[in-house]
C-alpha cells in the first residue's frame, strides 16, 4: 500500500497528463465576454465620444439635404409678382385672371418659376398642388422601398449613397424639363429617392450612440433640417431662376455621396445582424480607440438572446465560429405577427400621420402671411430651433411619453383657440400668433417621433417599420395641402383635432426612456415579457 502510494507520488498523475505546459495568465479568461451593442458602449467604448460627434454631425448633414428637394417648391413653385404692362390693365385687380390677355407680365420673367412659365394660373392652377402631392407620394413609396434595403442587402450607408446620387440626378434633370408633365414625372421620382434620405440618415447616425444618449442625439438631427430650410432661403435668393435653383440644390447631393459618405462606418448593428461579426468588432475597437477607452480583446458582440439566455459555460465560441453565425432578417410581416410590436406599429401609423397633416399643414398656412417669401422661409425655420432645443432638454427628464403626450396637445389646443378668433384687426395677429405657437408645439412632437419610433422597435426590423411610419407622414403631408386650400377656420380645427387626437393615442404608447434598443423579435419579447413580470 506504502509502495503505491510513495510510486503515485513520483510519476505524473492522469490528471497532470491532461493539464496543459502553460498554466494560463491569472486575469485572462479563456472565454469570451458576450455582451450585447449598448453595454458594449457603456462599458468600454463610450455612449457619445469624439467618434459619435464627428459620425453623427457627418452623417446629419443629409438632413440639410432633404431639406432643399423638400422645400426647394416653394420657390420654384411660386406665383411671381406681375405688373401691368399695357392698356387695359387694373392694377388694382386681386388676380391675373380678371386682366385682359397680354396687358400683364410676370416681375422677373417667365423663367422665374414653373408657374410662369408652364401657365400654371386661373384654372390651371390646381397643377401646382398636383406637382407637390406627387412629390410627397414619391417619399411615401421610397421611404418603403429603403427601408427595408436599408435593412437587408443595402445597409445603412449603402442605400444613404443610392438616394444622394438619385437625388443628385432627378434633381438636375428637373431643371431641363421642357414641359409641366416631364417636370411633374421628374418630381415624383425625386420625392422616391428623397424618401429615404432622413430615414437612413437618422438610424446611421443614432445607431452607434450609447442609450443614455440616443435621444439627445436623435432629437439634434432636425436642427440641420431646419438649417438646411434656412441656407435654403439664402439659395434661392441667390438662384432667382427655377432651372438654376434646382441645379444650385442638388450639386450638394453629389458632393456629400463623393466626400463625405466615403468617411462614414456602416452601422455595427446592421453588420451584426447579418453576421459580419469581424466588421461589427472592427467598428467597435475604432469607437473605443478613439473615444479615448480600450475594448478589451475577450469581449464579443451578441445578439440580445445571446447575451441574455446563453449561460457562461457556453460563452466559448471563437471569433471565426461567431463570424459564420446565420443572417437574421425581419421585414413587416413579422412586425404584424408579433402582437407587442403590431399594436406599437398601428398606433405609430396613426400618430405619424395625424402630426404630418399639422405640422404640414400649419407651415402652409404661415405662408400666407404675405411677407417676403425668403424672409418668411427663414423665420420658419428658425422658429423651429427653440422647440428642438425644450424637447431635447425634457426629453431625458420627463421621457418619450409625456413629451409625445403634451407637444401634440399643446399644438392642438392653441389650433383649436386660433379657429374661434376671427380674421382681421387685432384678431387676425392673435390669430397668426396661435399658428405659430401650434407650429412650436408640433415641431417638438415630430422631431420626438423619430427618437420614439426607433425605441419602439427592434434593430432587425426597425427601419421597415420606421418607413411604414414615414409612409403615413406622407400621405398626411399629401393632405395637408387641401385641407389648407378650403380656408377659412376650418383648417385650424382640422389641425387642432388632429393634435390632439394624436396625443390621445400616444398614452397607448410604452416609454422607452433607458431602455435598451433590442436587434431581434426574440430579444424585444424576452426582454418586454421579463420587464413586465418585474
Amino acid at each position: 500500500m506504502s509502495t503505491t502510494s510513495d510510486c503515485g507520488s513520483l510519476g505524473p498523475t492522469q490528471s497532470d497528463l491532461r493539464s496543459p505546459l502553460l498554466r494560463p495568465v491569472a486575469g485572462v479568461s479563456n472565454n469570451p465576454e458576450k455582451i450585447c451593442i449598448d453595454d458594449m458602449l457603456q462599458k468600454h467604448c463610450g455612449e457619445f465620444g469624439y467618434w459619435q460627434l464627428r459620425h453623427f454631425v457627418l452623417t446629419s448633414l443629409a438632413w440639410a439635404l432633404e431639406a432643399f428637394h423638400t422645400m426647394v417648391m416653394i420657390f420654384a413653385d411660386r406665383e411671381p409678382a406681375w405688373q401691368c404692362s399695357a392698356a387695359g390693365c387694373l392694377s388694382e385687380s386681386k388676380s391675373v385672371c380678371q386682366l385682359e390677355p397680354g396687358s400683364w407680365k410676370w416681375i422677373g420673367g417667365a423663367r422665374s418659376s414653373t408657374v410662369a412659365e408652364f401657365g400654371l394660373i386661373c384654372g390651371q392652377k390646381y397643377k401646382v398642388g398636383l406637382v407637390q402631392s406627387l412629390f410627397f407620394g414619391g417619399c411615401m413609396i421610397g421611404a418603403g422601398v429603403f427601408g427595408h434595403l436599408s435593412d437587408s442587402k443595402l445597409g445603412r450607408k449603402g442605400s444613404l449613397l443610392v438616394v444622394c446620387i438619385m437625388n443628385a440626378i432627378f434633381g438636375c434633370l428637373t431643371a431641363l424639363s421642357p414641359a409641366y408633365w416631364t417636370y411633374a414625372l421628374l418630381r415624383l421620382l425625386t420625392g422616391f429617392s428623397t424618401g429615404g434620405v432622413g430615414l437612413c440618415a437618422f438610424v446611421l447616425a443614432t445607431e452607434p450612440v450609447g442609450p443614455t444618449m440616443r435621444g439627445i442625439a436623435g432629437m439634434s438631427t432636425f436642427y440641420f433640417f431646419s438649417g438646411g430650410i434656412a441656407t435654403l432661403s439664402g439659395i434661392a435668393y441667390i438662384f432667382q431662376s427655377w432651372r438654376s435653383l434646382y441645379i444650385a440644390s442638388s450639386i450638394p447631393s453629389a458632393l456629400f455621396a463623393a466626400i463625405i459618405l466615403p468617411f462614414l462606418s456602416e452601422s455595427p448593428r446592421w453588420c451584426l445582424i447579418r453576421g459580419k461579426m469581424n466588421q461589427a468588432m472592427k467598428t467597435m475597437h475604432r469607437i473605443a480607440k478613439t473615444n479615448g477607452n480600450h475594448l478589451p480583446d475577450g469581449t464579443l458582440l451578441a445578439l440580445d438572446e445571446e447575451a441574455n439566455s446563453v449561460p457562461d459555460n457556453v460563452q466559448s465560441e471563437s471569433k471565426a465560429e461567431s463570424e459564420s453565425q446565420s443572417t437574421i432578417t425581419g421585414s413587416l410581416i413579422d412586425v404584424l405577427h408579433l402582437p407587442l410590436t403590431r399594436i406599437r406599429l398601428l398606433l405609430a401609423v396613426a400618430i405619424n400621420f395625424l402630426c404630418s397633416v399639422v405640422y404640414y399643414g400649419l407651415s402652409l398656412n404661415v405662408v400666407n402671411l404675405g411677407t417676403n417669401i425668403y424672409l418668411n422661409v427663414l423665420l420658419n425655420a428658425v422658429a423651429e430651433m427653440p422647440a428642438f432645443f425644450l424637447t431635447a432638454i425634457l426629453l431625458n427628464k420627463f421621457g418619450r411619453k409625456p413629451l409625445a403626450i403634451g407637444t401634440q396637445w399643446f399644438s392642438g389646443i392653441f389650433c383649436i383657440v386660433g379657429s374661434l378668433l376671427k380674421g382681421y384687426g387685432t384678431w387676425k395677429i392673435l390669430r397668426m400668433v396661435c399658428g405659430v405657437l401650434g407650429i412650436f408645439g408640433m415641431a417638438g412632437t415630430y422631431n420626438l417621433l423619430f427618437v420614439y419610433m426607433v425605441e419602439l422597435f427592434p434593430t432587425v426590423v426597425r427601419n421597415a417599420a420606421l418607413g411604414c411610419a414615414t409612409q403615413a407622414a406622407q400621405m398626411g403631408a399629401i393632405l395637408s395641402p387641401f385641407v389648407v386650400v378650403i380656408g377659412d377656420r376650418i383648417p385650424f380645427v382640422v389641425f387642432g383635432i388632429c393634435g390632439i387626437a394624436g396625443g390621445t393615442l400616444a398614452f397607448y404608447l410604452p416609454e422607452t426612456l433607458n431602455k435598451p434598443l433590442y436587434d431581434t423579435m426574440a430579444g424585444i419579447q424576452d426582454g418586454e415579457s421579463s420587464s413586465m413580470v418585474v
